[in-house]
């Protein structure tokens, strides 16, 4: 069992995004792609509908909501505590055990939307995320849409060394460079980004960015603030965070970015 099996087959996902943080990412992020759905929809003439491809799938999340509201969903996930999950809840979904950098078993140009939400948290190296981006690029149609989300370079600086006090240990483990980049190995489960090394990508794999947005903004930073609102008042964050969640001087301090691209 790999480390990255270890660590899902005790995190619980779902919760996750129960839980009002975790709500301000997915109701964003899925605000975003329900308006490339309605788009490509209309494209079509509302004859067929939206095949979506949700590659590291998790337990089934989007994928669950996005076949509840119609689409036609093709969910792949390479934990197979996570795919017995997903595959208990929903019948409709057509599912896949498979690592997104081998996307093989599914044909060129199938899907209208491509989701990566899970597989650039956990690649290293440039290589290996250019893999998984090509293979996204491949199975989705021409003037289709690729969402990829990256976990933030200052936001696990912030949250991990300064307000875990674990700066020192790091420090001396050589996992940050002297502007504050993490240097991540291997060994390590997540690895972090920038904007700069999330624009490299998407030119490197000859992506057309739509949009970036922060899915969950400052939410990670005030997880006891937002337990603490009424209803109202974080209906209201909601609002606030959909309003700013594009504005570029505040896309690098969240916790993760979502790049949306197109396929030439």
């Amino acid at each position: 069992m790999t480390k990255l099996e270890q660590y899902y087959n005790k995190f619980k996902e779902d919760h996750r995004l129960t839980t009002r943080h975790g709500i301000v990412e997915f109701s964003t992020s899925m605000h975003f792609i329900k308006k490339a759905a309605d788009f490509i929809s209309q494209q079509n003439g509302h004859q067929f509908p939206v095949k979506i491809a949700d590659i590291g799938a998790g337990t089934g999340r989007y994928s669950v909501e996005l076949c509840h509201l119609g689409f036609d969903v093709t969910a792949v996930e390479l934990v197979s505590h996570n795919l017995d999950i997903l595959r208990g809840k929903h019948k409709n979904i057509k599912t896949w055990k498979g690592d997104a950098r081998n996307l093989s078993f599914l044909d060129d140009e199938t899907f209208d939307i491509t989701i990566l939400f899970g597989p650039m948290y956990h690649l290293h190296g440039e290589q290996n995320k250019i893999q998984a981006l090509q293979e996204a690029k491949r199975i989705t149609k021409k003037g289709g849409y690729i969402f990829v989300a990256y976990v933030m370079n200052e936001y696990s600086v912030i949250s991990y060394c300064f307000k875990e006090h674990k700066w020192e240990e790091v420090e001396k483990k050589g996992g940050l460079s002297a502007d504050f980049h993490t240097i991540c190995t291997e060994d390590d489960l997540y690895d972090y980004a920038r904007l700069e090394d999330i624009d490299f990508l998407s030119k490197k794999c000859g992506l057309k960015r739509e949009t970036i947005f922060a899915p969950d903004g400052p939410a990670d930073y005030m997880r006891r603030e937002l337990n603490e609102m009424s209803e109202n008042e974080f209906e209201a964050f909601l609002r606030f965070q959909l309003a700013v969640c594009e504005r570029k001087e505040l896309l690098g301090a969240s916790s993760h970015l979502v790049d949306v691209l197109r396929r030439l």
